[in-house]
């Protein structure tokens, strides 16, 4: 299989440029990466893609035995990166995609440089002794308005995700986003990413990683953004003065300067 027109990957930037990985998250597609992409690419070789199942993905290669699990998005990326032989890949992940980085790069260490987490939430469900910003209640609520009406829960949900009321052609472009992938494969990967808990794999992170947060976001609030730096060993910690859960469309700026210091800070 053509691994390259599977996932829709796109290479921008040098050629001979150390290598960012984005990795859009859950009723995303690459295009959530456009007005941090070119910034990046002066100096790095930045390439996107489109998880199967999403954006302009081969929709035939979908399974939903294969995306149930977290596991099934990693090897998307694992795959994406032996196609294009990637080496030394510093992985930025959006939201849900901040987990599958660490389970990629468990399963291929030779290949990745570093982790940047964007919004990451290892579990969604309050449990004790942890806020992951959710009720058992509140998830089922979610993903049973989302089987009965995905379009009406799109409508209703993407603009409290992305916040930023008084920009409200944001909400409407996740909106877009999401109304446009799928129902049925919607529905697994929003279970797939609301129900996973990837909290001990992150212990197993031996990686520089970078913990990107908003200073308000209702998908992961700022507990979550402490427990993850607290349980990788000598991550960092960065506060955005931004709103929401999609920093790269509502602060682009701010998190290309964020990405860029702390990829400076390993050279």
């Amino acid at each position: 299989m053509d691994i390259v027109s599977r996932n829709n990957v796109t290479v921008t930037g040098p050629r001979d440029a150390p290598v960012l990985l984005l990795a859009h998250g859950f009723g995303c597609d690459q295009n959530m990466w456009r007005l941090v992409a070119p910034a990046l690419a002066g100096n790095h070789r930045v390439v996107r893609f489109d998880y199967v199942g999403s954006g302009q993905s081969d929709l035939a290669a979908w399974s939903e035995d294969r995306y149930a699990t977290l596991d099934g998005y990693a090897r998307d990326v694992v795959e994406i990166c032996e196609a294009l032989d990637l080496r030394d890949v510093r992985f930025v992940g959006h939201s849900v995609s901040a987990m599958t980085g660490v389970l990629a790069a468990a399963a291929a260490p030779d290949r990745f440089h570093s982790l940047i987490m964007v919004g990451p939430s290892p579990r969604y469900i309050d449990t004790p002794g942890y806020r992951g910003g959710f009720s058992a209640e509140d998830i089922d609520e979610l993903l049973g308005s989302l089987d009965s009406n995905y379009l009406g829960w799109s409508a209703t949900m993407a603009p409290v995700i992305m916040g930023n009321p008084d920009r409200p052609e944001l909400g409407e472009e996740l909106t877009n986003s999401f109304c446009a992938t799928d129902p049925a494969i919607a529905r697994v990967f929003a279970r797939t990413t609301f129900l996973s808990d990837s909290r001990d794999h992150l212990r197993t992170v031996s990686l520089p990683t970078l913990v990107l947060e908003c200073s308000q976001d209702v998908i992961a609030p700022r507990e979550v953004g402490a427990y993850v730096h607290a349980a990788i060993p000598g991550s960092r910690l960065v506060t955005l003065d931004a709103t929401g859960h999609c920093p790269q469309l509502s602060a682009p700026e701010a998190t290309v300067a964020a990405i860029v210091d702390f990829l400076g800070s390993l050279s």
